[in-house]
């Protein structure tokens, strides 16, 4: 590391300033919760006005979030690209920055499609902002948190690339890039695999009063965005008018991401099975639409794991604060 931290002296400095960060860990963690159920934004996604743009190559909504977020992209250093022990591969995407039909660390939403009883169905899909995100619960680095907004973030800074917020994700949303992060400069060798990618809620939108960039590029209105408990309500009166029903409101402990369909999810989510496997099994970064999804915080397994990793959490945040103070950087604006 520059500036004279070295490795060694980084985690002598990560551990001491991480036993005060334990400490407050769950209380800030609740405090921020407590918060964000104030002010939490939500988004209705009506499948039966969305039509994946079909005039256009590719859809608004995608194309959108791509010039809005293309500064976020990572940029590969490609002598890193390199397997990670034990990991007998990487993960690289930078020689496909184009692809915008599935999920990846250079595009954060696709439209996906499925015909069902005869009916064409287009169905965006991005990280859903869950009220109680599995991913954050279960990051051992403290690279996730909830903002007031309900945006779900991934912090790139914090971020080694273990993959773990994918593996506990219902959807499989985050995507990892090898070759960049700070895990880089700390441990190349063995921890992580680059940094991982997903949809934000254009949260910085969102702080300056502002709509995500799929919302206003919808040529249909197809996304409606507001007040959570409000666009709760909305959704359940409108699939009542129509007879349809409503996805992402119970799945997964609740998110802030409501489906409105004609057409029973179920039958959805057959037909995207169907589609969406290979021999190898489901295809990476097209995620399925599973009922009655069941949050692993909310298992004795996975209180545990989450319990036993908040340390490592509190350890890494406070060490990359710290190391950022002494090198005289600033870190949240502060």
């Amino acid at each position: 590391m520059s500036n004279g931290i070295n490795r060694r002296e980084f985690l002598k400095r990560s551990t001491a300033a991480g036993i005060a960060s334990v400490l407050t860990l769950t209380v800030g963690n609740e405090i921020a919760k407590a918060e964000s159920e104030l002010s939490n934004k939500a988004t209705i996604i009506d499948l039966t006005k969305c039509d994946g743009c079909v005039n256009l190559g590719t859809p608004a909504c995608v194309t959108a979030c791509s010039k809005k977020n293309s500064d976020k992209f990572p940029v590969v250093n490609e002598e890193l690209l390199k397997p990670y022990w034990p990991q007998p591969k990487f993960e690289d995407h930078s020689k496909n920055k184009d692809i915008t039909d599935r999920l990846t660390p250079y595009n954060w939403t696709f439209v996906d499609k499925v015909e069902v009883d005869g009916e064409i169905i287009s169905i965006p899909r991005r990280c859903m902002h869950c009220d109680n995100a599995t991913c954050l619960g279960m990051c051992p680095f403290g690279a996730i948190e909830k903002e007031n907004s309900g945006a779900v973030c991934i912090n790139d800074e914090l971020c080694f690339g273990g993959a773990k917020c994918r593996d506990v994700c219902p959807w499989s949303i985050p995507q990892r890039q090898a070759g960049v992060g700070i895990y880089t400069k700390i441990a190349p060798e063995y921890i992580g695999g680059g940094v991982m990618y997903k949809c934000d809620f254009c949260s910085d939108l969102l702080k300056n009063g502002q709509k995500p960039a799929c919302v206003t590029s919808c040529p249909k209105n197809a996304i409606i965005f507001g007040e959570k408990e409000e666009l709760r309500k909305k959704v359940y009166e409108l699939a009542k008018e129509m007879n349809g029903f409503v996805y992402g409101d119970k799945e997964n402990g609740g998110t802030s991401t409501f489906y409105l369909s004609k057409i029973p999810f179920e039958k959805i989510n057959d037909q995207l099975k169907k589609q969406n496997t290979s021999p190898e099994g489901p295809i990476m970064g097209r995620p399925l639409m599973e009922p009655e999804i069941e949050n692993k915080l909310d298992t004795v397994t996975g209180m545990a794991i989450s319990a036993a990793i908040a340390p490592i959490a509190g350890i890494i945040t406070a060490g990359y604060v710290a190391s950022k103070r002494l090198k005289g950087e600033k870190t949240d604006g502060k």
